[in-house]
């Protein structure tokens, strides 16, 4: 089977709080969709680049959801790769671990009736985490990236990333603030998705810790 690829279409500017960006649109041999990356600095002149793949998270990303931390996620990858001068969040079109907004907001109505994210995935037909990282692959390297340093608490990101010939230094942790509507599904990636959380300090991981499937999801 050939290997995937894609070509940037056209990059433009970006102002932001965090100064300016470049925003890269990309086609790829993959699938129909506008998978982004959002730079700056000279990322191609070092080693170990701080970089965050990101899946799109409408409800997160732009409303403000909270009851996941995808939008905090963004938030806070941006300012890191600010403060360190230079950087890439690469925006893949992974709504809802990639199944979709729909499914994703049917997904939520079973979460509501006290299923966990993993559950309600697969009640709907779906895997667990639907995701694939190969274009975020071929983004980094169309960016002719040499290592890098990666933004996330998910370890089947930097398999996926190592598998696609991605060097991967060090990962670095980016969690996000526990709150009341948040807290079943952080406790969720962390018990049954081997996300690196610490999960210590959750009150619901404390008085309802038995009734968690300790095993990761098939």
């Amino acid at each position: 089977m050939s290997k995937s690829s894609v070509h940037r279409m056209a990059s433009a500017r970006i102002p932001t709080a965090y100064g300016d960006f470049q925003l890269c649109y990309y086609t790829n041999t993959e699938d129909k969709k506008e998978h982004l990356a959002f730079y700056t600095g000279n990322i191609n002149e070092v080693d170990e680049v701080l970089v965050r793949i990101h899946s799109e998270c409408f409800t997160g990303d732009v409303l403000g959801s909270r009851r996941c931390d995808c939008g905090e996620q963004l938030d806070n990858s941006l300012k890191m790769i600010a403060k360190r001068g230079a950087g890439i969040l690469v925006y893949l079109r992974q709504e809802g671990r990639g199944i979709g907004l729909l499914q994703k907001m049917r997904a939520y109505n079973l979460q509501d009736q006290g299923y966990d994210t993993v559950d309600a995935n697969l009640l709907l037909g779906h895997g667990a985490d639907e995701r694939n990282y190969a274009l975020a692959a071929r983004i980094l390297e169309e960016l002719q990236v040499k290592s890098v340093l990666l933004m996330t608490n998910n370890p089947l990101k930097i398999s996926a990333l190592k598998a696609e010939g991605i060097q991967v230094n060090a990962r670095i942790p980016l969690e996000a603030q526990v709150n009341a509507d948040n807290e079943t599904y952080l406790l969720t990636k962390a018990m049954r998705m081997d996300h690196q959380l610490q999960i210590t300090s959750f009150s619901y991981a404390k008085n309802h810790r038995a009734a968690y499937d300790y095993q990761s999801a098939d």
